[in-house]
């Protein structure tokens, strides 16, 4: 045993931390399951404050409330009875309606009972979108009315099962076969894999792309309309013998080996363009998770300045029941369920703070961001400035791993668009005029450079280079090289036209 300090991180620092590293649709997820697990949690749509409390219920809280235009039928002793007559009336009426007929279904409590607020339960399932059917289920449910011997159609399951996302059948024959318990033998599939290729999307099946291709370029051939305009034989040769040619941008010894203009040939990789190299994809595509913006940045022409809006902040419509605070402080509860009301209270109180401190240090990252970042959003992305993270949490006064977790995964939408927070944190270098860019900025200016060149004759590296050395960027010609990949950007050969 020895004395000693050390630096530990308790269950709310912990907890603090997690709940600022969340993005906004995992944040709603974890006040979800808070809210399923915590009885003393609870959420309200609008105002934030509890309820009072009454002292004791009413002597008439048992009886039926009546909304707006509604009271008991109560026949007056000192009257004709007129009045009543004719509600009665209106109500027989109402009944005898058509569009209430129509719906014999229906349960007349349920529609009581109804206080004009939608289920938002039910509201949500309905409007949860249904799982995607994946490739190898929509190809299932096609092989199976596929007319074939049964040790085909044991030998294309196998096929199917061993068909990648994007439509392709990789595996070897061989290879199948020992994976399977039952191999199935080459000649059936041989034969199931030309029945597996007639099944759609069109092109499925296909061992590589030029047999991919081909094969949408047949099922094109048999459709008069589809086909139209097709220069089949063309295409083929193009296809067959000249992929690579075409990938190269080799135009003229492609036009000089099938003599052929090159005007024959652009129009015949346009028509080409149309067909999809991966035709899996069609099929149980995963969707793109929807981007929700944490924060809105507009601008304050009053104070000429940009503000910051919190959109969707679950904050105030989050409190704890006052119900439950009552029982806490009621010494006559029983001791369990004061430990366990205490205990959920805590909980609740840590989750609220957790959440108003995460809105607090994003604000404040996000304030220090487009105060440093001014000229990007008056001007554009060409005016980005290296903004280091560690520069952020000086001016905050707070840890550099803190500004990390609050700009993980945080969007925000500005006047330019929605972008990532961390985009607007990255190095740079200096111009030959003395000023900050980062290196986002030289990407766009390098962008800006390719889109402008001459097409017929497009620059090169060397020539970028040159070319940004004028605007007072010195860089390297590897380091264009670099960027123009990470752009996605050809090379001069592949962007010349002709």
């Amino acid at each position: 045993m020895r004395p000693e300090l050390r630096q530990l991180l308790t269950p709310r620092m912990i907890q603090s931390m997690e709940i600022l590293q969340l993005p906004l649709a995992a944040l709603e997820e974890r006040i979800e399951q808070e809210l399923q697990s915590n009885p003393v949690l609870e959420f309200r749509e609008g105002e934030s404050e509890a309820d009072p409390i009454p002292e004791s219920e009413p002597a008439d809280a048992q009886k039926q409330e009546f909304s707006e235009g509604e009271r008991s039928l109560v026949v007056k002793e000192n009257s004709d009875q007129s009045e009543d007559f004719d509600r009665l009336a209106k109500i027989s009426e109402y009944f005898e309606n058509e569009e209430f007929a129509t719906n014999g279904s229906y349960n007349f409590r349920q529609q009581a009972s109804y206080d004009g607020e939608r289920d938002k339960k039910l509201d949500a399932m309905n409007n949860t979108a249904a799982r995607s059917v994946t490739l190898t289920e929509h190809l299932m449910g096609q092989w199976a009315f596929v007319e074939c011997p049964t040790s085909v159609r044991k030998a294309g399951e196998e096929i199917i099962k061993n068909i990648d996302p994007e439509g392709y059948f990789r595996a070897e024959f061989e290879e199948l076969q020992k994976d399977s318990k039952e191999p199935p033998s080459i000649e059936d599939l041989q034969e199931a894999i030309k029945l597996v290729q007639t099944l759609e999307p069109t092109g499925v099946g296909a061992r590589h792309l030029q047999e991919c291709l081909l094969i949408q370029l047949e099922a094109l051939k048999e459709e008069p309309e589809l086909g139209q305009g097709h220069d089949f034989d063309l295409e083929r040769f193009l296809i067959t013998d000249h992929l690579k040619d075409l990938e190269m941008n080799r135009y003229p010894q492609i036009s000089k080996r099938l003599n052929r203009p090159i005007e024959d040939l652009k129009t015949a990789v346009k028509r080409l363009g149309r067909l999809h190299p991966y035709p899996g994809k069609q099929i149980g595509s995963d969707d793109a998770p929807p981007i929700i913006p944490d924060a809105i940045i507009f601008f304050d022409e009053e104070n000429d300045r940009y503000e910051i809006d919190m959109a969707n902040d679950p904050a105030p419509n989050l409190y704890i029941s006052g119900l439950y605070r009552k029982w806490l402080k009621n010494r006559s509860c029983d001791k369990k369920t004061r430990e366990f009301l205490a205990n959920n209270v805590r909980n609740a109180r840590w989750l609220l703070e957790s959440i108003e401190q995460r809105k607090s240090t994003i604000t404040r990252v996000i304030r220090a961001v487009v105060d440093a970042q001014r000229e990007f959003f008056d001007k554009g992305p060409e005016f980005l400035r290296p903004l280091p993270m560690i520069q952020v949490a000086d001016q905050l006064g707070i840890h550099v791993a803190t500004v990390s977790r609050a700009v993980s995964e945080k969007w925000i939408q500005t006047p330019r668009g929605v972008f990532p927070l961390r985009r607007f944190f990255s190095g740079g270098t200096t111009s030959a005029e003395g000023e900050d860019m980062s290196w986002d900025a030289v990407k766009e200016k390098l962008k800006a450079i390719i889109e402008s060149e001459d097409k017929k004759n497009p620059l090169n590296d060397d020539d970028i280079v040159i070319k940004l050395k004028d605007q007072g960027i010195d860089l390297a010609r590897r380091t264009v090289a670099k960027y123009r990949k990470i752009l996605n950007i050809a090379t001069a050969r592949q962007r010349r036209e002709f």
